[in-house]
């Protein structure tokens, strides 16, 4: 697993913490599993990897924007971990053994084990690893079972199951601001941290943003006559879930603003939102996802990319399993066919090995993670005199002489393999596929 912990702190700025709440929705734009724990956040990124282009790329995102919002973020094998790690400030738990980097943890970065911190500290526990060592039998009975069980979750050694966070279904997000803003421009300071987290908002519910409104609330110590706040609706032309976008329109509208009174208090919400049609990363060509015709779409690719970049999967009538499909760069490399069709007694495997694996023998019965026992066979095929290859800049002949067998492992479950009967082969067995 890939855990991140996000723990809002407090930045040198104007705007006040952000919640545990508002960042675990912010989180959902990366992955649908996120949790609040305690005081912070915990997000497994590990099935989120491959869409953002690596977990280094991933890593990187969630870092920025949580630089960003206020949030410090580390990352660990375990979600309890991450979080015992982000409280001592430490960054990164996959610099070393998990067990090592957790076990020189203070005894407060786990809210089990800071409870008894004073008790621990003195029997001589300073750190997670000296509460670790003591026996379990004794912390049992001297501390909570809440204790143990942390520990075991921080160290990987029982599962972790959380709550995780659902999406709002609309968006509304509020900032008291930490001293009181006079001019409507320097409002865009923490209204970005607003737009931040609707953008993640947006992108989580797979929306784009037409309308959206910015209110800002006065200071109680205000004139009778300035009125409670004010509000923009600002309106894009199409759908959009960019920041830099929605900051640019709304710091375009503040220029025009002149407060009535400071301000205190500022609110965001997506008052108008609709889907986003998101084009698909396919490597074909728009006329294929149009609606035109696959050899028409290959056609193009093959004078973008050059000749030998496609290849097509053209099935052969062939004895030898392994040679029944082969790829070719035209349709004219087709090779010749064989003698006579394809035809099975036995049913054939779900997945090829890419080359046959020799068995050990003991008894004369083949194994293979235990003794494998014949349950149906042989089916005898000869062929290949006509296919030729070349080997150490020699010609050779691809001729096989086989007995094939439906065979059952004690642990690996049905096999698909051979007895080679040629001389030179010593009739040995080999395992050729797997069935599902």
């Amino acid at each position: 697993m890939h855990w991140a912990a996000l723990l809002p702190i407090q930045l040198p700025s104007s705007a006040s913490p952000i919640d545990a709440a508002s960042l675990g929705t912010w989180a959902l734009q990366f992955t649908p599993r996120v949790a609040v724990c305690e005081e912070g956040v915990l997000v497994e990124v590990e099935a989120s990897g491959r869409l953002f282009g690596g977990l280094p790329r991933l890593r990187e995102l969630i870092e920025q924007g949580a630089a960003e919002l206020g949030a410090r973020v580390a990352w660990a094998p375990t979600g309890l971990g991450a979080l015992s790690l982000v409280r001592a400030e430490v960054a990164d738990g996959f610099k070393g053994p998990w067990q090592k980097v957790l076990d020189k943890l203070p005894l407060t970065a786990l809210s089990a084990v800071a409870a008894h911190q004073a008790t621990l500290a003195r029997v001589g526990c300073r750190t997670l690893g000296d509460v670790r060592a003591l026996p379990r039998g004794g912390i049992s009975r001297r501390f909570s079972k809440e204790l143990l069980a942390a520990l075991d979750l921080a160290y990987g050694l029982r599962p972790e199951t959380y709550a995780w966070v659902t999406i709002p279904e609309s968006f509304h997000a509020r900032l008291e601001l930490m001293s009181r803003v006079e001019s409507a421009p320097a409002l865009l300071f923490g209204a970005r941290r607003l737009l931040l987290q609707m953008s993640g908002w947006l992108q989580a519910r797979r929306l784009g943003a037409t309308a959206y409104t910015f209110r800002w609330c006065h200071d109680v110590m205000r004139a009778k006559d300035a009125g409670t706040g004010g509000e923009l609706v600002i309106r894009t032309a199409v759908p959009t879930q960019n920041v830099e976008h929605l900051g640019k329109l709304l710091a375009e509208h503040l220029a025009k603003v002149t407060l009535l009174a400071p301000a205190g208090d500022i609110e965001l919400l997506a008052t108008e939102v609709l889907p986003v049609v998101e084009e698909s990363r396919s490597f074909l060509p728009e006329v294929r996802r149009k609606g035109a015709s696959t050899g028409l779409a290959l056609e193009r690719m093959q004078a973008r990319f050059g000749d030998d970049c496609i290849r097509r999967p053209l099935v052969c009538a062939d004895h030898r399993l392994e040679h029944g499909q082969l790829w070719s760069h035209t349709d004219a490399e087709k090779p010749a066919k064989a003698p006579s069709s394809n035809s099975y007694d036995l049913p054939q495997p779900s997945w090829l090995l890419v080359e046959p694996l020799r068995l050990v023998e003991r008894d004369h019965r083949p194994q293979y993670q235990g003794p494998l026992q014949l349950l149906l066979g042989p089916d005898r095929i000869e062929g290949g005199w006509w296919h030729r290859a070349q080997e150490s800049g020699e010609e050779i002949t691809l001729n096989v002489q086989r007995d094939y067998y439906l065979a059952l492992s004690p642990h690996a479950g049905v096999l698909w393999v051979f007895q080679a009967r040629l001389a030179a082969e010593e009739t040995a067995w080999f395992l050729q596929g797997h069935f599902a």
